[in-house]
């Protein structure tokens, strides 16, 4: 079972697809921010914005969106 549920998901995103484009960028960027922590050049990589208890950095994304504290726009 996905935790949060989709339906929390996708008030934050138009539609599943960029749900999955939201999480998977965030995720990475995640990871970026922990594996540059020993470096001290962690200023392009924002920390996770929310508590949690996971060590998934897939997870946190979608925590961060499900409380709304991403916000994405398309490209023009």
């Amino acid at each position: 079972m996905i935790n949060p549920r989709l339906d929390q998901l996708l008030e934050h995103t138009d539609s599943h697809y960029a749900a999955v484009l939201v999480a998977a960028k965030r995720a990475r960027q995640i990871n970026s921010y922990y594996h540059n922590l020993g470096e001290g050049t962690f200023d392009e990589y924002p920390p996770p914005m929310v508590e949690t208890g996971s060590k998934n950095y897939l997870g946190i994304a979608l925590d961060e969106i499900a409380q709304g504290k991403i916000k994405y726009r398309y490209r023009d």
